[in-house]
C-alpha cells in the first residue's frame, strides 16, 4: 500500500481554529478524518478533537491490520463520537452542547469507504474529473437539488453554513455512508472543511488535485481559499492523498509513505492538537491541557 499524503489546518480570519484533522494507518489500511467544530472556543474545537481522536483511537484498536466491516466501523464509530460529545457536555453542565461536522474515509485492499455528517466534504478525483463527492447535509444543498438556486449561487447564499445534522447536539446524527470504490493508480482523495470548498469553484479543486501532487496542490488550494475568504475567512482544513500502485515508483522515497514497512500490529497516527497559538492571552496553556485531559477521559470511556 503506497500513498502520498498531506494535511493542513489554518484558522483563516477567525480568532480560533475549531477544525481538527488527522490520519492513521496500519500496514494494510489508511484512515483519514476531518472535523469542523461549532459552538465557540473550547466548545466547537473540543467536539472536533473528540471526533478525530476517537475515530483514530478506534482504528488503532481494531485494524489488525485491516477492519472486517469497514462501513459498519465508520457508522458505529461516528455514532460513538456523538455520544462522547453529548456526555462530555453533560458532565461539564454545558448550556450548549458542542457540535461538529465530520467526514472520514477508510482505504483498505485498495477500496475506499467513507462516511460524513454535516458539510465537511470528500472528493475523489480521477483523470481530471471529480468522480465522487459527498452531498452536504445543508439547507442550501436541498435548495440546489430542488432547482431553487444554482450551485454557483449556493457558494454565496446567506444560509450556506446552516447544516441540519452533526455530531453532538440533542438529536442523533444522520450519518451517510458512501464509497466502496476501487482506487486506481493516480487517484486523489480530498477531505476538507467548508472553509476550503466554500470559497473555491469545484473546477479549481479538481484542476489542482489533477495537475499536481498532493504535497503541492493542497498548500496552493489552501492559500487560494484563504485569499478568497479575505479577513473574515473561515477556518480551513484538509487532507489530500495520492494513491499509488504498489508496483509503481512515484517520485522520491521521502515523498510518500509506504506502509509495507509496518508489521501487522503497528499503527502510525498524525492528529492536529489543541494549541494556544490560535487563542488570545486569556486562554492559558493550563486551560488547553485541562481540556485535552478531559477529552482523553471521554475517549477512554467510549473506547472498546
Amino acid at each position: 500500500m503506497k500513498f502520498t499524503i498531506y494535511q493542513d489546518s489554518r484558522k483563516g480570519g477567525r480568532q480560533y481554529n475549531e477544525d481538527r484533522v488527522g490520519y492513521s494507518y496500519s500496514r494494510d489500511a489508511l484512515l483519514m478524518v476531518v472535523a469542523d467544530g461549532m459552538g465557540g472556543h473550547l466548545h466547537g474545537e473540543v467536539a472536533a478533537q473528540i471526533a478525530v481522536e476517537l475515530v483514530c483511537d478506534q482504528f488503532q484498536k481494531h485494524a489488525k491490520p485491516v477492519l472486517p466491516r469497514p462501513a459498519q466501523f465508520l457508522n458505529e464509530t461516528l455514532n460513538m463520537c456523538h455520544d462522547a460529545i453529548f456526555n462530555y457536555a453533560s458532565s461539564h453542565r454545558m448550556v450548549e452542547i458542542p457540535r461538529t461536522t465530520c467526514v472520514a474515509c477508510l482505504v483498505q485492499d485498495g477500496i475506499a469507504y467513507w462516511a460524513h455528517v454535516g458539510d465537511s466534504r470528500l472528493y475523489l478525483v480521477r483523470n481530471g474529473k471529480t468522480v465522487a463527492r459527498t452531498r452536504d447535509h445543508s439547507k442550501v444543498r436541498k435548495m440546489v437539488d430542488a432547482g431553487l438556486i444554482t450551485a454557483e449561487e449556493a457558494l454565496h447564499h446567506a444560509e450556506k453554513n446552516k447544516v441540519y445534522t452533526c455530531l453532538g447536539g440533542y438529536y442523533p446524527p444522520e450519518i451517510e455512508l458512501g464509497g466502496k470504490v476501487a482506487l486506481l493508480d493516480g487517484d486523489t482523495l480530498l477531505l476538507c472543511s467548508d472553509g476550503l470548498w466554500g470559497v473555491l469553484p469545484e473546477r479549481d479543486i479538481t484542476h489542482f488535485l489533477n495537475a499536481f501532487p498532493a504535497l503541492f496542490a493542497l498548500p496552493q488550494l489552501m492559500d487560494k481559499a484563504e485569499m478568497q475568504g479575505g479577513h473574515d475567512s473561515d477556518n480551513l482544513s484538509a487532507i489530500a492523498v495520492n494513491w499509488h500502485d504498489d508496483d509503481e515508483k512515484h517520485g522520491k522515497e521521502r515523498d510518500f509513505i509506504s506502509t509495507q514497512k509496518l508489521d501487522a500490529t503497528t499503527i502510525s497516527t498524525h492528529i492536529s492538537q489543541l494549541s494556544t497559538h490560535d487563542g488570545p492571552a486569556e486562554v492559558t496553556e493550563d486551560d488547553i491541557e485541562k481540556a485535552i485531559a478531559e477529552i482523553q477521559m471521554a475517549i477512554r470511556k467510549y473506547s472498546k
